[in-house]
């Protein structure tokens, strides 16, 4: 009898999700719906192992990431992995891929009443990536950057929110969703990893940069996850 590997995979934008979508029918998968969102759910196989993979299309920002995070959480996923576009700030260049090692909420802030930035009292708040995981994607995407994924329910764009994030957190990009899924999997003791590309500079010229790359909808991070899947279960 084959082991059972439960695999989620989470992503936030409609044209992020479509380079899976238009792979369904290889993938054998079907579509379904949960709690509201579009998901695909389908099986990889290999070496002895089996991996019931569920890819659900959360929406954009922390609250719909970590919500799709616990839905897999309470079902029994030991393993998720994230994909998406990231903003770009110290030391990567748009249309680079990264493997964020470490996440943090940027906009969470009890400043006010003594705590440092995007500090949460009494609990872990910059959160890890799963080391294997990352060694995978690290493997497979040659050359990727390694660094700090801040998150934040804002689109970065403009130039002093930009500095403002590399020198209080030195960052290496920003999103709006894998520091939230990585608090998650923290709380639930699930594995985690990310792979993004960097669609812009976080800049005043960010919005058009993102838009421009996020419309090609392109299929090379959704291939790097899948090729992720098949080296998880066959390692």
């Amino acid at each position: 009898m084959k082991e059972i590997v439960k695999i989620g995979i989470i992503i936030a934008d409609e044209d992020e999700f479509l380079p899976l979508e238009k792979k369904a029918a290889e993938l054998k998968a079907q579509a379904i719906m949960l709690f509201g969102k579009k998901a695909l759910q389908f099986n990889v196989s290999g070496n002895g192992c089996e991996a019931l993979v569920t890819a659900i299309l959360c929406g954009i920002g922390k609250v719909n990431a970590a919500t799709a995070a616990a839905f897999l959480a309470a079902n029994g996923y030991g393993i998720i992995l994230n994909c998406g576009l990231s903003g770009g700030i110290s030391g990567v260049c748009r249309g680079e891929i990264t493997i964020p090692n470490s996440f943090l909420e940027h906009d969470f802030d009890l400043t006010g009443i003594g705590y440092k930035p995007c500090e949460k009292p009494g609990q872990k708040y910059i959160y890890s990536a799963d080391s294997k995981l990352t060694e995978i994607l690290n493997g497979i995407v040659h050359g990727a950057k390694n660094g700090t994924a801040v998150s934040g329910d804002c689109f970065v764009s403009n130039n002093e929110l930009r500095e403002s994030l590399k020198n209080n957190f030195n960052a290496m990009s920003c999103d709006m969703e894998t520091a939230a899924i990585a608090s998650v999997c923290y709380a639930f003791g699930i594995r985690f990893a990310a792979v993004r590309k960097i669609s812009d500079d976080a800049g005043a010229d960010a919005a058009g940069d993102y838009r421009a790359l996020n419309q090609l909808a392109e299929a090379d991070l959704t291939n790097i996850l899948l090729l992720a899947i098949q080296k998880i279960i066959t390692a």
